[in-house]
């Protein structure tokens, strides 16, 4: 792909056509693969489109084969910065920003009609420390974001994936935790959430499976940033209608 098709991707923020970036690990740990799953494809409200082309260009960019320069991107130096992995429609997201307003927040999701509601929610609320890259998570993490440069990872109501051949799809993996610690900085926290009983089981088995992540429990009443996700979202309003439990784990980047 050409630099000038590249840049309109962005500009758009369509991924490109074909097979989706995926990196090869080679740390004898396990990574998700995304294999050949096909993404939701949705459309845009006339007004969502709107505004998508209006403020796309300066609150998004897509996946690519670049560091992001976040303080360039917020327009400030010297903040902290948190990446939410799979925003969804960003209800969360969203609620959260204005309470800490100080931090940078990065809400990557691969949905295009779902990062278009968070970036209504942004422009019509003048949120201001909210920006966006649509891409798979990891992918973006890898790619995208130097080692050591992030105070917090949010992963909230990952997709559980049930059946037990698409177990090799969910995002929280031994490798993944060991991406996740890399990128964090020292005293850096990952914050996991999900409603579906049976991940909640997977994951408390991988919680001290990382050295470099020191399993802080839940709650952690002393944790440094924001914890509290303020609102019901979507996903897990459907998870309260059914009496779901919400399990929710806490981990410290070790010094």
């Amino acid at each position: 792909m050409s630099h000038t098709d590249n840049s309109l991707n962005t500009a758009t923020g369509e991924l490109p056509a074909g097979r989706p970036l995926q990196s090869t690990f080679d740390d004898g740990l396990d990574y998700p693969r995304l294999g050949s799953v096909s993404f939701r494809r949705g459309t845009l409200t006339s007004g969502q489109a709107t505004l998508w082309e209006e403020h796309w260009p300066q609150l998004g960019r897509i996946l690519a084969d670049e560091r992001i320069d976040v303080a360039a991107w917020f327009g400030r130096s010297g903040h902290p910065t948190i990446v939410e992995i799979g925003s969804g429609t960003g209800t969360s997201t969203a609620a959260m920003a204005p309470l800490e307003p100080e931090t940078n927040i990065i809400a990557v999701e691969l949905y295009k009609p779902g990062l278009a509601k968070l970036l209504g929610a942004v422009v019509r609320n003048g949120i201001t420390n909210i920006r966006m890259v649509r891409g798979d998570g990891v992918e973006v993490l890898n790619r995208m974001f130097e080692p050591e440069s992030l105070d917090g990872i949010r992963v909230f109501f990952p997709d559980p994936w049930p059946k037990a051949r698409h177990h090799k799809r969910r995002i929280i993996q031994s490798g993944t935790l060991r991406l996740f610690a890399s990128r964090l900085r020292p005293g850096g926290v990952l914050h996991v959430a999900t409603d579906h009983a049976e991940y909640a089981e997977w994951i408390s088995e991988l919680i001290h499976v990382e050295p470099h992540l020191e399993w802080m429990g839940w709650p952690w009443d002393e944790c440094p940033q924001l914890t509290d996700r303020q609102v019901i979202t979507k996903f897990e309003g459907k998870g309260l209608d059914k009496n779901h439990v919400i399990t929710e784990f806490l981990w410290r980047k070790k010094p």
